[in-house]
């Protein structure tokens, strides 16, 4: 090729160069998914959205260390009126045996007397005291991971612990890296007047592998217009990137964008930035091309601004920083004076303030660790803070995560892990977080400005109307409810239906060990409604107060040996494979206040449920209608 200048006059601004080259090449920078044993995860990048195989604990099991027993032979026990139970009314357990039916009681060795005929105790036991329910920390079925979550040491443990062996994790790009110049030597060859040490190349290198890509690196290609075209032609064969580091500038030998002309398409070259501007960015048989200069600061800042969001959108990564945020704590935190306390928390940001809401405290609460966006510190000294409390937080997330992070606090379903795993595929750097307190705990939270919406089904008893009456009494503000599904709920016993129960009727049945709802949530006020309807007295029902915060721990427990029947939706039944006995049809929407509709996670949010692959999933679950998912109705 004859030499001539390859003359740049017009330099466009990076920001604008940046997004036409990513409107370019958006649909080439999808990586396919690879198998990699879950041992060998650490770093890499979830595909999709990770699912327990099994609960944790696996079983009921002891809190503490001491004697396992039966609630009602304990009833009266006090310490002017001791009860003896002997040998064969308890059996001793150490903390995390396995406790049995008919025991459904722990009482810490401390508080029990060695008689000679049997053991003393002073207090009864209230059912289900000091036990660690099946499922208390992981429940089989539920989403463990999201998709596109970076895989850290605490989730590696957490997925053993929940079965899973394998995991499909993003491919890491493979990045083909050319050094060119005639003058360019390696590290090493003797030096002569006139040659350049080639450096840049072993930076691009190893700043790829720092942003989760493989780089590889080749030896330098001479100023010879054939041999790069050749070098280039067949990297975009085999590669999934290339980087071509020096002639994209002006000289008679910078061969690299006539090569990138020939081959493919040349998107933009120049770019206003000093140094750097003679950046090229160019596609070649659809895999992004990208030519930067020779000099090392203007071939860093060019990886930097160019290299590096393409590589954070194929590997689906936001690079975390431990930074330091106030937020407002969303409920109050008791803590001892005697310990330095590290309580894990949900983070969001609502309105113009951060909200850190406080995760399950307990040593073995694994899961708590992996939901967690940071955690804030509760000195030696202190009794704790107050609900609404300014505290410092230490962030295990990236903060811009957390900007655009949709906080959602309420009722649990299935359908909440739906939308958390296709938010951040569908739309990049916006993701969901959900806590799970109950319909009436959600819109408490919604009216403190603790959260952007509230997932709710509750069921007014004198309109006989989903959702709407309780947000107009509630609020003030201007309202809306967006949306959600239609849903069953019913009982769910075990497969086969041993106990024969058909309805609700049957629950008064005391041979039937029901496992219940937490109260305001929607469920149980759903039940309440049917006993009313049914003259019926909660107090005859056996296990009306023992309570679970979701549908899938309420599955667990009776998939278990430890309960006999539980209300929840079908879905979480299918997912633990119970029968299922319909109750009712009911509304599970969204409350949020209406200048929060506009925001752009509120806008992705509904995008995603009215959409296909929502209702594909809606489908795959069972038991959901939605023919007016993402409707807005206006409070």
């Amino acid at each position: 090729m004859s030499k001539k200048r390859n003359l740049y006059l017009n330099t466009i601004p990076v920001d604008e160069a940046r997004e036409k080259y990513l409107k370019a090449v958006s649909e080439l920078l999808t990586m396919p998914a690879e198998r990699i044993p879950v041992t060998e995860s650490l770093g890499r990048v979830t595909m999709s959205a990770v699912y327990a195989r099994y609960s944790s604990p696996l079983f009921n099991a002891s809190a503490m260390d001491g004697i396992a027993v039966s609630a009602k032979d304990t009833e009266g026990a006090t310490e002017t009126s001791p009860v003896i139970l002997q040998e064969n009314m308890y059996t001793v357990v150490d903390t995390g045996d396995p406790v049995h039916n008919p025991y459904d009681a722990v009482i810490m060795a401390e508080d029990i007397v060695e008689t000679d005929d049997g053991v003393r105790i002073t207090s009864s036991a209230a059912p289900w005291q000091h036990i660690r329910p099946i499922g208390e920390d992981i429940v089989a079925g539920e989403m463990i991971l999201p998709g596109s979550h970076k895989i850290r040491a605490i989730d590696i443990g957490v997925l053993l612990s929940a079965g899973i062996l394998e995991i499909d994790v993003v491919k890491k790009p493979d990045v083909a890296i050319f050094p060119t110049g005639t003058e360019i030597i390696e590290p090493g060859e003797e030096i002569k007047e006139g040659s350049i040490l080639e450096s840049n190349s072993r930076m691009f290198e190893n700043m790829v592998t720092t942003m989760g890509g493989n780089g590889h690196r080749f030896p330098p290609i001479k100023d010879d217009y054939d041999e790069i075209l050749s070098k280039v032609s067949d990297a975009a064969d085999k590669y999934d990137m290339v980087i071509i580091n020096a002639g994209s500038s002006a000289g008679t030998e910078d061969y690299t964008v006539h090569v990138l002309r020939e081959l493919g398409e040349v998107i933009v070259h120049g770019v206003a930035i000093k140094p750097g501007k003679p950046v090229i960015l160019a596609m070649v048989k659809n895999k992004p091309v990208i030519g930067l200069p020779g000099y090392p600061v203007s071939a860093y800042i060019g990886f930097e601004n160019f290299v590096a969001p393409l590589l954070s959108i194929m590997g689906r990564r936001n690079e975390a920083v431990n930074e330091q945020i106030e937020a407002h704590i969303s409920k109050r935190i008791v803590s001892s004076l005697k310990h330095k306390e590290y309580v894990r928390v949900k983070v969001g940001k609502v309105g113009d303030k951060f909200v850190a809401a406080p995760l399950a405290r307990g040593a073995g609460a694994a899961m708590s660790l992996v939901r967690a966006d940071g955690f804030c510190v509760i000195e030696q000294s202190s009794e704790g803070v107050e609900a609404g409390e300014k505290v410092k937080i230490e962030l295990y997330r990236n903060k811009n995560e957390v900007e655009n992070t949709i906080v959602i606090i309420g009722s649990h379903d299935l359908i909440l892990d739906i939308t958390a795993d296709m938010m951040p595929g569908k739309y990049n750097n916006m993701f969901v977080s959900s806590t799970h307190v109950g319909s009436m705990g959600g819109l408490m939270s919604l009216k403190r400005g603790e959260a952007h919406m509230a997932p709710i089904h509750l069921l007014d008893e004198e309109t006989g109307q989903y959702n709407v009456p309780y947000v107009k009494r509630l609020f003030k503000e201007p309202m809306a409810i967006i949306k959600g599904v239609n849903r069953i709920q019913g009982i769910m016993v075990k497969k086969g239906n041993p106990l024969g129960i058909k309805g609700i009727e049957d629950l008064e049945n005391p041979d039937v060990r029901y496992v219940n709802r937490q109260r305001g949530a929607g469920t149980r006020v759903l039940l309440d409604y049917k006993l009313k309807q049914l003259g019926m007295d909660s107090e005859k029902i056996n296990g009306y107060d023992r309570e679970m915060a979701t549908h899938m721990a309420v599955a667990a427990a009776v998939a278990s040996e430890s309960a006999d029947a539980g209300m929840g939706v079908l879905s979480a039944a299918r997912a633990m494979g119970l029968d299922f006995i319909e109750v009712a049809y009911e509304e599970y929407d969204f409350a949020a206040p209406v200048r929060f509709l506009e925001l752009p996670h509120i806008k992705a949010f509904t995008d995603i449920i009215k959409s296909p692959e929502f209702k594909k999933e809606l489908d795959r679950l069972g038991g959901y209608t939605s023919d007016a998912s993402g409707r807005i109705v206006l409070v």
